[in-house]
C-alpha cells in the first residue's frame, strides 16, 4: 500500500513539473541560445570580462585544461547570472569555432574575432554585428590590400581559415615586419585604403581596417552598452600577446597580463603601463592568472568551486541555485573519478540534496526516482579515473517562479575517453521545508546536437 501511495505521489508531482516546465518555456523565462546579448541582463552587467583565448584563457601546455575548468566553474556559479563574458581573439570565426570543438570553452555572450574585425552576439546563435561590419567597410578594399601586399615577397599568406573580409593575414619575421610597417600604410592610403597593422608573437602580421583591432571593437561595444544605459560596473581585460595591447588602453578597464605573456606585450607594459595600478602582471599563467586578477582587483568571487568544494558538508551556506548545480555535478565528478572515498555515507549525503519524491528523466526517456539513480552510482566509483572524466556546465540560468522555488537551466557536458557528450538540463529546486537549503525536486535532460552516450548506464544526472 505504501509503495502504491508513493508511486501515485511521484506521478502527480511529475505531471505538475512537466506542466510547469512547458509553461515557463512558453513564457521565455529561461534564456536560450537565441537571446540577444544586450537583452539577457535586466540591468548593467556587474562585470564585463574580456579575454583573449590562446595562451590566455586556453593553456595549450595543459592537456587536462585544469585552469580553464576552474574558470568555467567559477563563472557559471558566480558570474553568469549578472555579468557578460567576451572572447576577444586573433582567430577567425572559423578557427575560433574549431577551437571550441577541441577545448571545454564556455559559450560567450559576445565573440570578437579576427583581431577585432568581426563581432558576433548571442551565445550559440552568433549573430554578426552589421553596424560594426558597415563601419569597417569605410575606406577599405580587400582587393587593393592584396595587390599592395603582394609586392612584399617576405609576406607569406596565412591559411585560408585565418583570412576574413576585413582581415588579411601573413607570416613574417620581426625585422621584415618592422620595415614593411613603415611603408605599407602610406602606399595603401594613396589608393584610398586606411589600415591598421598589427604584429604579434614574432610571426603574425595582420592588415585591418583603420578603426578595427581589439581595442576598437571593445570601445565600440562599450559605446553600445552606454547608449542602452547598461554601462558595466567593472571591466577586466586579459591578454598575453602584442595584439592584446590595445585592450589595456581602454581607460575604464582593469587589466591582467598572464605570467606567460609574450615579450612584445611585456615590453609594451614596461614602456606604457608599469606605473598603472589598474594593470598587473599576474604571477600565474593563463586562466589561473585571470582568477588571480579577480581577487587582486576585488571584482567578485575568486575561489572556484573546484578549489573550495566541501566533500563532507554538501549543502551550500547561501541559497544560490547556480552555485548549487555547479557543486552538485562536481561532487558527482569526484565520485566517478575516485577522488573521494567509496562510502555509503557519501551516497547518502548526495541523497540528502534531493526529495525522496524527486524524479530524474534520463535523456533516453527513462525515468525513475533520483534516489534510485544515486544507488546506481555504487558501481561507477573510480571508473572515470583512467578515462579522464570531467564535467562542466554552460549557460546556467535561474528563474525564481515562487518565493520558494527555482527553475535552473543549463547545458551539461561530459568528457570521457576524449569524447564529449552533451545534454540540455532543467532542474526544479525548492526550499519548502527548512528554508536553509535547496532541495532537488526534478531533473529532466535531453541530448544536444545529436549527442548520445555509448553506454546509457554510465550517463547519470
Amino acid at each position: 500500500y505504501k509503495q502504491s501511495l508513493l508511486t501515485r505521489k511521484l506521478r502527480i508531482q511529475e505531471r505538475k513539473v512537466e506542466k510547469l516546465f512547458k509553461r515557463r518555456s512558453k513564457e521565455n523565462l529561461v534564456f536560450g541560445g537565441s537571446e540577444k546579448t544586450m537583452d539577457r541582463l535586466d540591468g548593467p552587467p556587474r562585470l564585463l570580462l574580456v579575454t583573449d583565448l590562446d595562451c590566455t584563457l586556453v593553456d595549450h601546455d595543459d592537456p587536462e585544461n585544469t585552469d580553464l575548468l576552474r574558470f568555467n566553474a567559477l563563472w557559471e556559479a558566480h558570474y553568469r547570472h549578472d555579468s557578460l563574458l567576451v572572447y576577444c581573439t586573433g582567430r577567425s570565426m572559423r578557427s575560433y569555432l574549431s577551437l571550441r570543438n577541441k577545448k571545454p570553452l564556455l559559450t560567450p555572450d559576445i565573440a570578437i574575432t579576427s583581431v577585432g574585425s568581426e563581432i558576433a552576439h548571442g551565445g550559440e546563435s552568433m549573430v554578426s554585428d552589421d553596424v560594426w561590419e558597415a563601419r569597417l567597410g569605410e575606406m577599405w578594399s580587400r582587393e587593393i590590400v592584396l595587390e599592395e601586399t603582394s609586392k612584399f615577397p617576405q609576406l607569406e599568406p596565412q591559411p585560408d581559415k585565418s583570412q576574413e573580409q576585413h582581415k588579411v593575414s601573413f607570416f613574417v619575421g620581426r625585422e621584415h615586419a618592422l620595415e614593411i610597417m613603415k611603408v605599407l600604410p602610406g602606399r595603401l592610403l594613396e589608393r584610398g585604403v586606411d589600415v591598421k597593422l598589427v604584429y604579434s608573437n614574432d610571426y603574425a602580421f595582420d592588415v585591418l581596417p583603420k578603426g578595427s583591432g581589439k581595442g576598437g571593437a571593445l570601445t565600440y561595444l562599450l559605446e553600445k552598452l552606454e547608449s542602452e544605459g547598461k554601462q558595466p560596473t567593472n571591466i577586466l581585460v586579459c591578454g598575453d600577446s602584442g595584439n592584446d595591447a590595445e585592450l589595456f588602453n581602454v581607460p575604464q578597464a582593469y587589466g591582467v597580463m598572464v605570467s606567460n605573456s609574450h615579450k612584445e606585450l611585456l615590453q609594451w607594459h614596461e614602456e606604457n603601463a608599469k606605473d598603472n595600478p589598474k594593470i598587473i602582471l599576474a604571477s600565474e599563467r593563463c586562466g589561473a592568472g585571470m582568477i588571480e586578477a579577480l581577487q587582486g582587483f576585488n571584482l567578485g568571487p575568486s575561489v572556484s568551486p573546484r578549489d573550495g568544494l566541501d566533500t563532507e558538508n554538501f549543502h551550500v551556506e547561501v541559497l544560490d541555485p547556480a552555485n548549487e548545480v555547479v557543486q552538485f555535478y562536481l561532487l558527482y565528478e569526484k565520485w566517478r573519478c575516485g577522488e573521494v572515498e567509496k562510502s555509503d555515507k557519501y551516497l547518502e549525503n548526495l541523497k540528502s540534496l534531493s526529495s525522496p519524491l524527486g524524479m530524474f528523466v534520463h535523456p533516453s526517456g527513462v525515468e525513475k526516482p533520483i534516489h534510485e539513480w544515486i544507488d546506481d552510482l555504487v558501481n561507477l566509483h573510480g571508473e572515470g579515473k583512467e578515462e579522464k572524466f570531467r564535467i562542466w556546465l554552460d549557460r546556467v540560468s535561474t528563474s525564481l517562479i515562487s518565493p520558494e522555488t527555482w527553475i535552473v537551466k543549463f547545458d551539461k557536458h561530459e568528457l570521457s575517453d576524449g569524447k564529449v557528450r552533451s545534454c540540455s538540463t532543467r532542474v526544479l529546486l525548492s526550499c519548502q521545508e527548512e528554508k536553509e537549503k535547496l532541495t532537488w525536486m526534478h531533473i529532466q535532460q535531453s541530448w544536444l546536437d545529436g549527442s548520445c552516450s555509448d553506454d546509457q548506464d554510465k550517463w547519470i544526472f
